[in-house]
């Protein structure tokens, strides 16, 4: 990995007070390194790791910051948290989540982030960690996935959706994918040799980018079965498939993924799977998927993010539609300061890494602007 990283980058290890030995990636220049020095804090998604903020890191540090991108709980070379299917997964509940970065920035001798930025699953987790301390959190940027919120106080956590039933009776039956993501199946599905691995995560980052040609996101309208099936098999997928049959029938025949993720990148990603399994990031979506998991949330219902936000993603991603009402819910409800949605062109779901330029752009007027 180091190899593949700008010498600026710079790969450490520190134990925190919840448990784990949190591998992470700074850069920094020296010449800017004082008290005053602003931090930004880069939380990445599934499947990803602190790697996949590689291309923005370097230009963040230039400008003046200190920039800091760890390997989330149960991900990469960061250590400590239940690995299994049948172990305790409340440590991956999202005020779990929440905490490990507040005691990895308080190891670090950190009092505020001045920056906070969220890629898919890490979007929630910033979301949530703005929310409940603005104090420390001075401002936050979602990505690729709207935050939606604290639980409402008056939901029942024990109803069950119904659209699980809804997408069985489909003519053509269908599953959510955060729901086989829950299920002890998808770890066995995904966890192949390696060899095996490196193509079926080729197929998957490929599928969900701008170089798929299908992916043309448009809004849904409503949270039904009919509507949820007119997403991408990764998304919606049929019944009696997992994630590997859904997404290697649309390997990439051509080396256009090579201008933003080459082998040698995905190695890193195919290695770090490999040696840890994907369970330990699968539990993530057993919390996501379990109302009761984030029952410790609905403290903060209605409470709104207050520090000034924006959100980023790409025009081919359909994760910006994939809850519907998720954004507009997020843009009129959640967020006091917000600051607008940005759209990129020539991205899919892993922005940062497609469309590194427009995301610095962005990030920078961002900041400055806020």
């Amino acid at each position: 990995m180091i190899e593949l990283l700008d010498p600026i980058i710079k790969s450490h290890k520190i134990n925190i007070s919840t448990g784990l030995n949190v591998h992470y990636l700074e850069a920094s220049l020296e010449k800017y390194n004082n008290k005053n020095q602003p931090v930004i804090l880069l939380l990445h998604g599934f499947p990803e790791l602190s790697f996949s903020w590689r291309k923005i890191m370097p230009t963040l540090a230039k400008e003046g910051f200190k920039v800091v991108a760890p390997d989330m709980r149960g991900y990469g070379l960061t250590s400590g948290g239940a690995k299994n299917y049948n172990s305790n997964i409340s440590e991956y509940r999202l005020m779990s989540l929440s905490t490990d970065i507040i005691s990895f920035i308080s190891s670090l001798e950190i009092n505020r982030i001045d920056l906070l930025v969220g890629h898919d699953a890490g979007s929630s987790v910033a979301g949530v960690s703005a929310m409940i301390r603005p104090d420390i959190f001075r401002s936050v940027v979602m990505m690729s996935a709207p935050y939606t919120g604290a639980p409402d106080i008056k939901t029942d956590l024990f109803v069950e959706d119904s659209i699980h039933h809804d997408l069985e009776n489909l003519q053509t039956p269908r599953k959510h994918y955060q729901w086989y993501y829950s299920t002890p199946e998808a770890n066995k599905d995904m966890h192949l040799e390696q060899k095996e691995l490196h193509k079926f995560l080729r197929a998957y980052y490929h599928m969900k980018s701008a170089d798929w040609v299908d992916n043309n996101p448009y809004e849904l309208g409503s949270w039904t079965a009919e509507n949820l099936a007119k997403m991408p098999e990764y998304y919606i997928m049929k019944s009696n498939e997992n994630m590997v049959q859904a997404v290697m029938p649309h390997f990439p025949k051509n080396r256009d993924f090579d201008n933003w993720l080459s082998d040698e990148e995905l190695d890193v990603y195919a290695s770090s799977f490999f040696k840890n399994s994907f369970q330990p990031a699968l539990n993530w979506y057993r919390c996501m998927t379990s109302p009761i998991q984030n029952n410790d949330l609905k403290i903060f219902s209605n409470k709104k993010i207050e520090v000034p936000s924006c959100f980023i993603a790409g025009e081919k991603d359909w994760g910006i539609f994939q809850k519907p009402g998720a954004i507009e819910k997020m843009e009129n409800s959640l967020c006091i300061n917000y600051c607008g949605r940005h759209i990129l062109k020539n991205a899919g779901h892993w922005v940062q890494q497609e469309n590194p330029n427009d995301v610095l752009k962005i990030l920078l007027d961002f900041y400055k602007n806020k």
